[in-house]
């Protein structure tokens, strides 16, 4: 009788619980230099920033993030494919404007948008979807709201870009696109779990990086308000086109999370509200970490394709919209 096989011992890896031990050790240790760091006036400038922009966005985040996981658990793929128009062309916008009743974050819609293409929706109608659920659900738009109280229109701007940004990407999609371009998506840590626990593993799966890149973004915003000297923020603020820009490259580098993404808009207060509704309209469908998740997802043929033609189709929308709601600075 053979003796049994025994699996090679796997090397242990440094996990965040690691990392974040060391980190409070470290903080532990050093604690006299810390204290006299934090009298430094830049720096309790930056640390009421960034615990400002953090506190009012992680209830927004927990709250996408849920909604996004009961969405990829509990809602058929088989649902939106009979409730489309069957002509892609029609089910385009239809899917867009999906986005409006059936929210979730941008880190979830991507695999929602992988079920989709999977479960026989058109890819440009999928595509549409992707883009729009991040960026004009619910909670996104009450977030904007909440960030901008003075500025209602700034609600109904974000929304209105945002779906014509998604329309016209499905219909470029389909006009342009190629099926070859895109691989057919898996989400393999949900394979063969139950309801709830597959619920609370896609929560868990999208919450953990959504909060690093939250926490990221909040402390770049706030290194820029405090660090950047204020004439140069301001030279480029005081350039409408060049200001637009640099809000729509700025958000494709933060890869905040669109239920956070207001609130650091909002601290952006040396932009005009046209440069800042290009920011939020860009930060939900182009940034790092999308472009990342759409490689893994798709492949890295669309995502080459997609996000470029994404970001230039989303800044022209955005100036276009704001030009219009108040006019051209």
């Amino acid at each position: 009788m053979k003796p049994a096989a025994t699996l090679p011992a796997r090397p242990r890896r440094l996990g965040s619980v690691e990392v974040l031990a060391a980190i409070l050790l470290l903080a532990l240790l050093s604690r006299g230099e810390l204290a006299g760091l934090l009298d430094q006036p830049e720096v309790r400038t930056w640390l009421t920033m960034f615990v400002s922009i953090v506190l009012q966005a992680v209830p927004f985040l927990v709250l996408g993030v849920l909604l996004s996981a009961a969405i990829t658990v509990f809602v058929p793929a088989g649902f939106f494919a009979r409730a489309l128009p069957g002509h892609p062309a029609l089910a385009v916008p239809a899917a867009a404007a999906a986005g409006v009743v059936l929210p979730g974050c941008e880190c979830g819609s991507v695999p929602v948008a992988g079920a989709l293409v999977r479960r026989g929706v058109t890819p440009a109608a999928a595509l549409a979807f992707l883009l729009s659920a991040p960026a004009i659900n619910p909670v996104v738009l009450i977030a904007t709201a909440v960030a901008f109280p003075a500025e209602p229109l700034m609600v109904l701007a974000r929304g209105v870009a945002s779906l014509v940004v998604a329309v016209l990407m499905g219909w470029l999609w389909l006009r342009l696109g190629r099926t070859e371009w895109i691989k057919l998506p898996r989400r393999p840590e949900l394979t063969g779990l139950a309801r709830w626990p597959a619920f609370w593993a896609s929560a868990r799966h999208d919450l953990l990086p959504a909060g690093g890149f939250l926490v990221l973004g909040g402390a770049l915003a706030a290194t820029l308000n405090v660090l950047v000297p204020a004439r140069w923020t301001q030279a480029v603020a005081d350039q409408p086109v060049l200001s637009v820009l640099a809000l729509g490259v700025l958000a494709v580098l933060l890869s905040m999370c669109s239920e956070a993404d207001a609130f650091v808009a909002a601290s952006l207060t040396q932009f005009s509200l046209t440069a800042r509704l290009a920011f939020l309209v860009v930060g939900p469908m182009v940034d790092l970490k999308l472009f990342a998740m759409q490689t893994g997802t798709f492949g890295r043929s669309f995502a080459i394709r997609f996000a470029p033609a994404t970001f230039v189709v989303a800044v022209l929308v955005a100036a276009g919209t704001g030009a219009l709601v108040w006019g051209w600075p």
